[in-house]
């Protein structure tokens, strides 16, 4: 076994590795940009080295510089990860040159199974199934128009070097095809120095089914079976299962049978899964392999008790794999979301700052948080904005989905915008608590995943004033304490007035409503007028905001935490942002430049669509803005005309900058 490694990855990722290798008594190097320096994976490491700025092409992306830390601090091995050069076989190769170990498979599986239309070949050859499509290297844009014609719309373009549901386009109809091949094209050279593609049959209502294998330096290969990883959105996982609900004994010897032979035909080794493709009669096709752990494998170490990372460990230490096909067992039920800093409302755009307050739920033999994040930790515009992946188990899939939404309505995250309550209504959703599954499920769903917002109920609004009325209370108590007259009665702020009821008001706000209360104090309790009503309110609040209230007798709890002006209040599997108001401020919030369109989060600009000059309709697409590794079309708010671009092709962009000036015609 190894004495060091390095972790050439960040994140969530490189906390998960720290982790087994300290089990282990492995000591551990992490790598960090700018961007990173005080980032939890650096906390957690023995070793730091830092690698260059925050951009991932000048950093985690160097492997000169990876290199040079594992060399600099002595490490035998280098773990890489998921992402950046967890596949580049350019990567392995400096590895081996440098006399250290590749925890991976050999550069001959990466390079065979980089290309999603050379891995195609291979598997035809090894009798794996394939989707109908075109895998060849023809890149003409009007041939690729021709053959997608012949295979039959819907089509799905795919870059061939591609992975995370990136450099993918979904073709309804053939006229669109030829926009939809640039954008693929363009983004898929952005994301991995390869524009080359592939089209392929879309299938109608598939599921996304994938085998975790493992090999060793001996020859023998198992499969630890399967997840579902059906429920996406822009063909990136969001919720994901094991074992696949409705798998016969049957179907599963025949994935895995499948899987093993994919693996068996590049002389695989370490940690890989092969993804495949299912229709809903159970009949499957073979998608691509990802020659590298996936985020989603904590499912998979749930239901079989397995650290499938000391897996990865030993085998590339050259120890045999650990256990034979016929130890491997199936255990219960798990689910993992993937809580991202992003805002469902808003087309999952992702969102950056500091995590002012964060909360998962406890850990147990149930509920597991993997996080690369800590409070106080900022989610910045440079990585992919995960903040964790929660995962649960239990003995079936009821009961872990009732873990799933309990664990959700424990986590508390202020700061950023997050998919926390989507979650809970995408587990909640009747479609997948029914294992009605199928990658199309959020868009099929899509009423009651995006529901009209509804006012909260009558004990949120008590609660924001009774937290603020504790918070108020403690604070005059504590500078009452350093007084030299403590017991004063002018230390009490309790509403006190000359020939007057002791009460006060209180203005909240959420969205466009907004609310006045009315509150008598009444010694250790208040009275608060609200809607025409009174309510008796009491309470105790903790400083993690744990508030304990009573309200007109029902005893209930829920959590309130302050950020500047903003009230979040977390309580029945919900979530709210209330703003309290300062009726002194007679100021109003900046709108944007008058006629201009503004960033709605930092990013780079990749392509101007429009021409300055040119009129256009209502949702036509004006310019393209990269961020986060995603693309997001600025598109025209009304039928008008386009001014002036404010930034050029490359030029970053921050939140809120005025791109395009735009004038609404008359």
């Amino acid at each position: 076994m190894f004495n060091k490694i390095l972790i050439a990855n960040r994140g969530e990722i490189a906390c998960r590795v720290i982790k087994t290798a300290r089990r282990l008594g492995i000591k551990t190097v992490a790598v960090y940009s700018d961007a990173d320096a005080g980032a939890r994976h650096v906390r957690l490491a023995d070793e730091a080295v830092h690698i260059g700025p925050a951009a991932a092409r000048e950093s985690y992306l160097v492997i000169d510089k990876i290199i040079a830390a594992a060399k600099q601090t002595g490490a035998e091995a280098i773990h890489p990860g998921y992402g950046f050069l967890s596949e580049n076989e350019e990567f392995c190769h400096a590895c081996d040159a440098a006399g250290i170990v590749f925890i991976g498979p050999p550069v001959s599986a990466i390079r065979a199974m980089g290309s999603k239309s050379e891995a195609k070949k291979l598997m035809e050859k090894a009798q794996v199934p394939l989707t109908p499509g075109y895998h060849g290297d023809n890149q003409e844009p009007a041939f690729l128009n021709v053959q997608a014609d012949a295979i039959g719309y819907p089509v799905l373009i795919k870059a061939a070097a591609g992975g995370g549901g990136k450099g993918m386009r979904l073709v309804e109809k053939s006229e669109d095809f030829i926009d939809a091949l640039a954008s693929c094209k363009r983004e898929a050279a952005s994301s991995f120095g390869d524009d080359h593609v592939l089209v392929e049959k879309y299938l109608t209502r598939p599921r996304h089914i994938e085998i975790q294998v493992f090999g060793d330096t001996f020859g023998n290969v198992v499969y630890l079976f399967e997840r579902d990883c059906s429920v996406q959105r822009r063909h990136q996982k969001v919720l994901e299962e094991a074992p696949a609900p409705g798998m016969t004994a049957e179907r599963r010897a025949a994935m895995g049978k499948a899987a093993v032979d994919a693996a068996k035909a590049v002389g695989y080794v370490g940690a890989g899964t092969v993804e495949f493709i299912a229709n809903q009669d159970g009949t499957f096709y073979f998608m691509e392999m990802n020659t590298r752990l996936q985020v989603e494998h904590p499912v998979t170490e749930m239901i079989t008790g397995l650290d499938l990372v000391e897996w990865q460990l030993r085998v590339a230490s050259g120890e045999p794999l650990p256990l034979a096909q016929e130890q491997l067992a199936i255990n219960g039920h798990a689910l993992e979301a993937r809580i991202y800093a992003e805002d469902p409302a808003k087309g999952f755009l992702p969102s950056t700052g500091r995590l002012a307050h964060l909360s998962p739920p406890d850990e147990n033999l149930h509920v597991r948080v993997d996080t690369g994040v800590e409070e106080g930790d900022e989610i910045s515009p440079f990585y992919d904005p995960m903040i964790a992946k929660l995962i649960v188990w239990d003995v079936n899939r009821d009961r872990a989905l009732a873990r799933m939404l309990q664990a959700l309505a424990e986590y508390r995250v202020v700061g950023v915008a997050n998919n926390i309550e989507f979650l809970s209504r995408l587990t909640a959703c009747p479609a997948f608590a029914n294992a009605d599954l199928d990658t199309g499920l959020i868009e099929r769903e899509k009423d009651y995943l995006f529901p009209e917002q509804v006012e909260p109920a009558r004990e949120a609004w008590l609660a924001v004033a009774l937290a603020d009325l504790l918070r108020e209370r403690e604070h005059a108590q504590g500078l009452a304490a350093r007084h030299c007259e403590p017991d004063s009665p002018w230390h009490r702020r309790d509403g006190w007035r000359v020939n007057a009821a002791p009460s006060r008001s209180k203005i909240y706000r959420l969205g466009e409503v907004e609310k006045h209360l009315t509150i008598t104090h009444r010694g250790n309790s208040f009275d608060v007028a609200l809607d025409g009503r009174v309510s008796h309110i009491s309470g105790t609040l903790n400083p993690r905001g744990l508030l304990r209230a009573e309200f007109d007798g029902l005893r209930t709890t829920a959590t309130v935490i302050v950020a500047g002006e903003r009230r979040h209040v977390f309580g029945q599997g919900r979530a709210w942002q209330f703003a309290a108001v300062d009726p002194l401020h007679h100021g109003g919030e900046g709108g944007g430049a008058e006629g201009g369109l503004l960033a709605p989060m930092p990013g780079k600009v990749i392509a101007l669509v429009a021409a300055e000059g040119a009129t256009v309709e209502k949702g036509a697409p004006l310019l393209i803005l990269e961020a986060m590794k995603m693309e997001h079309t600025i598109t025209a708010p009304a039928a008008g005309t386009v001014k002036a671009f404010r930034f050029a092709v490359g030029d970053q962009v921050g939140d809120g900058a005025e791109l395009v000036e735009f004038e609404v015609a008359a």
